[in-house]
């Protein structure tokens, strides 16, 4: 609920200043034909005239400037206030006639706001204005306004997906060029996915030559020799015993980083928690989850809060990890590591660049911030849909 307000809020704050913009926008369309007349009635005349006319076509027509840096802070408004994805380029004759018809959709959003403050005043009736006027005045304004109201909120939705298509149609990015990069992501995560599975596989290898692997090597060795000498069979036999059980530890340790079990038995919370209890640094563990994850999504979640724990422990010379979880409106899954250590951590290294195509293959994004001095803040966003 409270995410759904921010984002009324932060549409309304987009909305608002679209229709602001709508007045500086005039002037800089009348200037931009302006221009466009001028270069092309210069284009039209022989000898000198027709010389600067080319020398206007090849520097644009006049006050090209001033439409491109325009149609710049356009695309800032939607990007930041609305959400719209618009292409960073465009060609430079589509800008004007992109702002030309903006400007109708920036009175419709200037109206769109009168009607929202006339629907609040009506509708805030049925709260205060009992002790001004009869029942007979306040319910009908007050239920009118609440009605204006909810229309008020689905015009801004429909104002917001006609500027959507305004941009996308003039500025872009066309359907072609989206299915293009979609299709490039696609291709990207794919090999990086290969990519992290196979250092994962190395990973495990090392773990099992470095760590299980010895400690069978020493339990066979206490075998032989309590073979070899009967005398000593007990303490060698002991020794095998402490080595048997060592092994089991460390196999134990390289199956619960291969795959937690608790994760499909009791979910992701339940999984980090256990994560928690393990980590020889205190771990301050928030997690909000209204709804568990998806199964990928709650793996790939737990592997970026397990190899942001582990580096912290191994290599930021950490005292206290925050471990902060949200399933957000949307639906998303946002996660955020942090740590007070001394920082310098290289999202170019394998661990973490094997968590950001893990990420990535989900349509995900993984962001590292980690100064030198600290601290290390780990974020990532995985969507459920």
């Amino acid at each position: 609920m409270r995410e759904q307000l921010r984002r009324r809020l932060r549409e309304l704050t987009g909305i608002t200043a679209g229709a602001g913009t709508g007045l500086l926008l005039l002037p800089v369309v009348l200037l931009g034909w302006a221009g466009r007349a001028i270069d092309v009635a210069g284009g039209a005349f022989g000898g000198a005239e027709r010389a600067l006319g080319r020398v206007r076509r090849a520097d644009g027509p006049p006050f090209a400037p001033l439409v491109a840096r325009a149609t710049r802070l356009e695309r800032a408004r939607l990007i930041r206030f609305l959400g719209v994805e618009i292409a960073e380029t465009w060609p430079a004759h589509r800008a004007l006639p992109y702002l030309t018809c903006r400007l109708a959709l920036a009175a419709l959003g200037a109206l769109v706001l009168a009607s929202l403050l006339v629907s609040v005043v009506y509708g805030s009736l049925l709260v205060w204005a009992w002790l001004v006027f009869s029942p007979t005045v306040t319910v009908p304004s007050g239920i009118g306004g609440a009605f204006l109201l909810f229309l008020t909120v689905q015009g801004m939705s429909g104002l917001i997906t006609l500027e959507a298509r305004l941009a996308h149609h003039f500025l872009g990015p066309s359907e072609r060029e989206t299915l293009r990069r979609r299709i490039a992501e696609l291709a990207d995560s794919r090999a990086g996915v290969v990519e992290a599975i196979t250092e994962e596989r190395r990973r495990i290898e090392r773990d099992l030559h470095d760590g299980v692997q010895q400690r069978l090597v020493a339990l066979g060795l206490s075998i032989s020799r309590a073979q070899r000498s009967p005398e000593r069979a007990g303490e060698l036999l002991g020794q095998a015993r402490r080595e048997a059980a060592l092994a089991l530890t460390e196999l134990r340790e390289v199956a619960w980083r291969i795959y937690p079990t608790v994760l499909d038995e009791a979910g992701l919370a339940a999984a980090l928690e256990t994560l928690a209890e393990r980590c020889p640094l205190p771990v301050l563990l928030r997690a909000e989850l209204a709804d568990e994850p998806p199964r990928p999504v709650a793996t790939a979640a737990y592997f970026v809060v397990c190899e942001a724990v582990t580096n912290a422990v191994k290599h930021a010379d950490a005292r206290e990890i925050a471990v902060t979880v949200t399933g957000r409106p949307g639906p998303a899954l946002a996660l955020r590591v942090a740590d007070d250590g001394r920082g310098g951590a290289d999202p170019a290294g394998g661990g973490l660049l094997g968590l950001a195509r893990r990420v990535a293959a989900l349509d995900g994004h993984l962001a590292v911030h980690s100064p030198p001095g600290g601290p290390t803040v780990i974020t990532a966003e995985l969507p459920c849909a």
